[in-house]
Parts: structure tokens; C-alpha cells; sequence
């Protein structure tokens, strides 16, 4: 079992603060550090100093971490156009040596589009431009050097683009694709996805996209098992019931709630719980959302008592 911290910045991060877990994620051993695409916070924080681009900050841990893997959990489609996102992402990727993993979503957080002016369509319309936004980025990265790449969809067109720059990985990062429409999410994650993420659901309801994702392979014959199955799930892990109270209080969540939805209690509890994950739903991977990123306590008490029991 991987496992990855996932942050969420909106809530309230400057970009040393995220540099500081970001670092402490990779001194302690940890695969990848993944955060939000958000620009407005959620629920009763604060938000303060204020959003972070993700793109910008992981530019900057591009430059300022060394080995640790970063993406997004996931960039919102309605943010960027493809052809700029494309040159962003493989930027950064050349930055941090072929570290990055692009997780790429359509968009859905209506007040953040009207605080920032970003334009959020009907749902149906909003899927029709994100699978075109897929094409065109995957598309532009995988085409060979020398030649140019055209789209010419019903929302966006390309013509002899020198699709450039490179991302350092070729042909492409990885693309992480997530969520839990039934059908036309599975199919595109059959047709893109490296990965595919399912966030905050219970791990029979998980199964079961997981499921419609493998039986989207088969349609097109592809493999399942090349599609990497992940989950994240809010973590508050700590030495004995104290100390797991004192996290949940931290971060304004019951202990109870946190045991039925997310990875909560002593480290013995949540190896249990992963085991129970990983046989229902066959997942390989797991993002440890940390809503409290001042306690790098945690990160280091995950890493050196849940991890070492699940290799």
C-alpha cells in the first residue's frame, strides 16, 4: 500500500507552509505530496493568507524538494485552457526532473467561479469541454517531436500547434482521474487514466466505481490492472485515544465520524482499517488528507508506525 499526503491549502496555507509538509513528506519516506486546485475556502475557516495557485506551488516545490512526487487532487478543467495548462504542467515537470502527476477534474465549486470571475457551465457542457481538455493535453504531450498537433472539437480548436514544451516524462506524467459518475467518467478514465481516485466515499460505494472502471477497459480492451486504484480519505491518527481526540478537536470533527469515514484512532486501528479498504476495494493507494498542516507530528507518526505494517 502507497501511501501520499494530500493537502488543502484553500482552508488556509501560505506557500512555506506548504513547502515546510512538502518537506516533512519527503524526509519521512512518503511516496508523492498532492494538493487541491481551489481558490476559495470551505466551510467555517478561515482561508487566511488567502488562496495558492497549485500550479505555482508546485512550480515551487518542483524547485525546492528533491525526490517526493507531486500533483494535484485534482486541477479543475474550468480554470485553465488546454493548451497553456499543457505547457504548465510539462514546465513543471521539467523543473522537478519528471516528478509530477497531473490529476485533472472538470470543475464543480460554483461559489469559487463567482468569487474569481471563472466561468462554471451546466454540468452536461462542463463534461463535453473536460473530455476535449483530456485530448488536446494528452495529446499535445504525446505527439512526436517535429510534428504538430491539430484539434478541432466543438468547443476548442487547435491548428499545427508545435505542441511544446515536453513534459520530461514521456510520452506523458501520469493522469489521475477521479469521481463517481456511472458512466461517462468510467469511460474516460478507460481511455486516459494512469489512476483512477475516489475521494471521501464509503469503500462499498468506492468498489463499485471501481468496478465500472474495469469493465470500461474491457470495452475497449485494455487492461484494468494498468489503472492504479486510490482513494483518499481524511486522516487523524494518533498514539492513544488522547492524542487522536486532542487531532480531531484540531480540526473541528467528531472521533467517531472520523472512524466510520476516514483513517482515525491509534496506529494499529488504522492499519485494520486500510486492510479493510484494500480487501474491499482492491485499492493500491491511498491520499492522506491533512487538514491540520502545522502538525507535522502526525505526518512523521504515519510514516513510522501505519507504514512499515503495510509493505
Amino acid at each position: 500500500m502507497d501511501l501520499r499526503i494530500f493537502t488543502e491549502p484553500q482552508q488556509g496555507a501560505s506557500y512555506a507552509d506548504l513547502l515546510r509538509v512538502a518537506r516533512c513528506t519527503e524526509d519521512a519516506g512518503y511516496s508523492a505530496f498532492f494538493r487541491s486546485d481551489h481558490y476559495l475556502k470551505m466551510g467555517s475557516a478561515d482561508g487566511l493568507p488567502g488562496p495558492t495557485d497549485a500550479w505555482i506551488t508546485l512550480a515551487g516545490l518542483a524547485r525546492d524538494t528533491s525526490t517526493v512526487r507531486l500533483g494535484t487532487l485534482m486541477t479543475a478543467a474550468t480554470f485553465r485552457l488546454p493548451g497553456p495548462l499543457a505547457i504548465s504542467v510539462a514546465q513543471v515537470d521539467q523543473m522537478s526532473g519528471g516528478r509530477v502527476e497531473f490529476g485533472f477534474g472538470s470543475g464543480w465549486y460554483a461559489e469559487e467561479h463567482d468569487a474569481y470571475g471563472l466561468t462554471l457551465p451546466p454540468m452536461r457542457e462542463r463534461f463535453d469541454r473536460y473530455a476535449e481538455q483530456l485530448e488536446i493535453i494528452t495529446g499535445l504531450w504525446a505527439t512526436p517531436d517535429g510534428q504538430s498537433y491539430s484539434f478541432n472539437g466543438k468547443y476548442f480548436q487547435l491548428a499545427d500547434s508545435p505542441a511544446l514544451p515536453k513534459p520530461a516524462q514521456r510520452p506523458r506524467p501520469p493522469v489521475l482521474i477521479g469521481g463517481g459518475g456511472k458512466k461517462r467518467t468510467p469511460a474516460l478514465a478507460a481511455r486516459f487514466a494512469n489512476e483512477f481516485n475516489l475521494p471521501f466515499m464509503p469503500a462499498e460505494q468506492a468498489a463499485a466505481q471501481f468496478d465500472r472502471v474495469a469493465a470500461a477497459c474491457g470495452e475497449i480492451g485494455r487492461d484494468p490492472a494498468e489503472i492504479t486504484r486510490s482513494a483518499a480519505l481524511v486522516a487523524c491518527v494518533g498514539r492513544d485515544d488522547a492524542e487522536v481526540a486532542n487531532r480531531a478537536s484540531a480540526i473541528g470533527r467528531d472521533v467517531a465520524e472520523l472512524k466510520e469515514n476516514g483513517l482515525a484512532g491509534t496506529p494499529a486501528e488504522v492499519v485494520q482499517r486500510i486492510g479493510e479498504w484494500r480487501a474491499q476495494t482492491g485499492v493500491e493507494r491511498i491520499y492522506l488528507q491533512m487538514l491540520d498542516l502545522s502538525d507535522l507530528a502526525q505526518i512523521e507518526l504515519i510514516a513510522s508506525e501505519v507504514a512499515p505494517q503495510l509493505r
